[in-house]
């Protein structure tokens, strides 16, 4: 049995003990369960009980579901006929709307666990709950749900667990669980005085001072990079007439989750809407004027702020916002051209992830059953994309994401892994034939007649906001020296030393280095202390023998041992190499 396989009978039948610990604690009459699907890193139930279950619940129902499986019975696997299966669960809402929905000739199949437990199930299931002896198992939380999803619906109580095939594995994942929980940017940014967020504005972070710097040094690196490949960065409105996006296609598409505002006519005619994408925006800077193949490929990039409604219960940090930064870029391009640019976004990704030590996969996803357009270019601008996929990475060393497309056009996802493991969906490039046709972008080709240019989407970060909320918890806060808040903070053992500690942060600032420093009457430890909390790549203590010697002393992030009798100079070289050439670790060595 393969490993997924294995993970997913042994889950899936954890669930159903689970669900009859559950009944067993509460009583046949008082309970209605509904369904308990195998899930990533366990299983879940959801059931309407007589009173809520809280974590005193969780050892109980933990020791039941260990008695149950010490019983060592049998699973038997039963076909039944629609009109049995309604009777067999005619106490039990749930499972008799979903036995109603199913065609009056359709065979069930019913699971036993002993003889006094039965579930509606397609299996498969172990044999004897003894297989389930050695799996390792805890309650990891109980939380609110909707049946089926649908708020208008019964209110259930869903009932999480971790699975694992035994304690070792299920320990291992609790220990990489606890470091994610340390690494929560959620916890870490307003610790660390990078953002927070108001009631006012749900979903919108303001980027607090030592947050707002981090942001611009990752935005001075982005940009950089994108001067050498060429690309032209502009900024637009953020709010446009409706007429605009009926015209893109988000209105017909997208505009339940734009931020809609009515104009003076009161009237959809004559609505505003906060823009979810720049798009439009790359597209009428390329319309002011009629272009020549000669000035293709031409790349516009823009970091404008974009807004996106949500829900609130899917609000999540910096990962899932309403209001954002996408690293956008557009590029229009001739057919022949396609191959060529697609692969300089690669290029140009791969460099930036690797600064951060990230690898990716590409993934495509294809057209979608929302599609705009006709269905031979899409089928053309999806084998253009295989093309180069296979071109770069060999056939088959990528996933396809069937119906997963944008609504123009389908697309190569980007996707990185972290510190722990974890796959963040991160850039994307999305060829569009579609929009330049909606908006009758030409250009002249080289024998004088007018075409109609390609349109590239991408991405490398997508959002600004959600790639910082990876790098908080991909760092642990602890950052680059060249992506720090403050990278070097001074402090001066005594106010005497406040002199020679204003000539070291005149020094650093005049090279380009951030740098806080405290100049307070108070105890060098606690000066020490507070840089330390807010992870300062360096800590420079100056005194006597600095000033007089023109050198500093040193305390590395992470290091216990400090740098002594550094010249001066030789810090700032040490901080510009770092700042230059974006070193991801610190040198924390004065030879």
């Amino acid at each position: 049995m393969e490993r997924e396989e294995f993970l997913q009978v042994y889950r899936h039948s954890l669930a159903h003990i689970l669900a009859k610990a559950v009944v067993e604690i509460f009583g046949k009459e008082q309970v209605q369960y509904a369904i308990g699907p195998q899930i990533e890193n366990g299983m879940y139930y959801d059931f309407v009980l007589p009173r809520a279950v809280n974590a005193d619940d969780f050892k109980t129902i933990e020791d039941k579901m260990r008695e149950i499986i010490k019983r060592r019975e049998n699973w038997t696997r039963k076909e039944v006929s629609r009109t049995e299966a309604l009777e067999l669960f005619k106490d039990q809402k749930f499972k008799t709307e979903l036995i109603e929905e199913l065609p009056e000739d359709e065979t069930l199949t019913v699971y036993y666990t002993g003889e006094d437990f039965v579930d509606l199930c397609r299996g498969p299931h172990v044999d004897n709950s003894q297989e389930l002896m050695n799996v390792a198992y805890e309650i990891r939380s109980v939380s609110g749900a909707y049946w089926r999803g649908d708020e208008h619906r019964d209110q259930m109580q869903r009932i999480y667990v971790y699975a694992f095939p035994d304690k070792n594995q299920l320990k291992e994942f609790k220990k990489l669980l606890k470091e994610a929980l340390e690494r929560d940017h959620k916890k870490l940014g307003p610790q660390l005085d990078l953002f927070m967020f108001d009631e006012t504005a749900p979903g919108m972070p303001y980027w607090l001072p030592r947050g707002w710097k981090l942001f611009n040094a990752l935005l001075s690196f982005w940009r950089g990079i994108h001067e050498e490949h060429g690309y032209q960065e502009i900024a637009g409105p953020v709010i446009s007439n409706s007429k605009l996006w009926k015209t893109s296609g988000h209105w017909g598409h997208y505009k339940e989750n734009m931020f809609i505002i009515p104009g003076e006519k009161e009237d959809e005619s004559d609505y505003y809407a906060a823009k979810p994408m720049n798009c439009p925006n790359a597209i009428l800077v390329y319309k002011r004027e009629l272009r020549s193949y000669r000035e293709l490929p031409m790349r516009i990039n823009q970091v404008d702020v974009i807004h996106r409604k949500e829900k609130s219960g899917e609000l999540n940090g910096l990962f899932r916002v309403q209001m954002f930064r996408q690293d956008d870029a557009h590029i229009l391009v001739t057919e022949d051209q396609i191959a060529d640019e697609i692969k300089d976004i690669m290029e140009i990704a791969t460099e930036i992830y690797n600064t951060f030590g990230l690898s990716y996969v590409a993934e495509l996803s294809t057209r979608p059953d929302d599609y705009m357009g006709d269905i031979e270019v899409w089928n053309k601008a999806e084998a253009e994309l295989k093309d180069i996929l296979n071109t770069v990475y060999g056939e088959g060393n990528y996933e396809i994401n069937e119906g997963d497309g944008a609504f123009y056009g389908p697309k190569i996802d980007l996707k990185m892994k972290d510190a722990l493991g974890r796959e963040w969906q991160m850039g994307t490039i999305q060829l569009d034939f579609q929009l330049p046709l909606n908006f009758e972008m030409k250009y002249v080709a080289q024998d004088g007649t007018q075409k109609q240019p390609v349109m590239i989407h991408r991405a490398i970060f997508g959002s600004l906001e959600r790639f910082i909320g990876i790098l908080i918890e991909n760092f642990k806060g602890a950052f680059p020296f060249w992506l720090s808040p403050y990278q070097v903070a001074v402090v001066p053992i005594r106010t005497e030393h406040n002199e020679y500690a204003k000539k070291v942060v005149a020094a650093l600032k005049e090279a380009g280095i951030r740098v806080e420093v405290d100049y307070a009457d108070k105890n060098m430890n606690d000066k020490i202390k507070a840089f330390k909390t807010m992870k300062d790549p360096y800590i420079v203590v100056v005194g006597d023998k600095e000033a007089a010697e023109n050198t500093v002393s040193i305390t590395v992030r992470g290091q216990k041992q400090q740098l002594h009798n550094v010249p001066l100079e030789q810090l700032v070289a040490m901080c510009v190499k770092m700042q230059k050439e974006h070193m991801q670790n610190l040198i924390d060595t004065a030879e």
